[in-house]
């Protein structure tokens, strides 16, 4: 089972700066990761030590996997990253826009040396994509 987990922020997709974002609400980008897996998890919180204790669950409920979008807590949450280091499965990280490509802050990123896999700039197609990185990734 494939765990999605979502950072600060995130659950306003669709009024927050669609510019950048898109205009695409967090549910219909889970929609259309649940395409080819139909049976995910989702955790969404705008809490740091909410995300941590999330992580340390999956370590024994099941999950397989765990797609991530930290939010900003991308770009200095250690204690984040610990908790995904700590997991014995793949990893993916995803955001719906190319950081590489903004602000000089957001092109840090300290979850991507202990992911698997990062997808960047291509919206909310972009968690449809991570999801089928998990899975190839668990027939590996």
């Amino acid at each position: 089972m494939i765990l999605i987990v979502n950072g600060p922020n995130l659950s306003q997709l669709g009024a927050r700066d669609p510019a950048v974002y898109g205009s695409l609400t967090l549910e219909q980008i889970l929609d259309e990761a649940r395409y080819d897996a139909p049976d995910l998890r989702v955790f969404t919180s705008e809490s740091e030590g909410e995300l941590i204790t999330r992580l340390h669950v999956a370590r024994d409920d099941g999950t397989t996997a765990v797609v991530i979008n930290p939010g900003a807590l991308t770009h200095y949450s250690y204690a984040l990253r610990d908790a995904l280091e700590m997991l014995d499965m793949p990893k993916v990280e995803v955001h719906l826009s190319q950081t590489a490509a903004r602000e000089e802050f957001r092109r840090v990123s300290v979850i991507s040396p202990v992911v698997d896999a990062t997808i960047t700039g291509v919206g909310g197609f972009g968690y449809r994509l991570a999801v089928q990185a998990a899975q190839h990734l668990l027939q590996r």
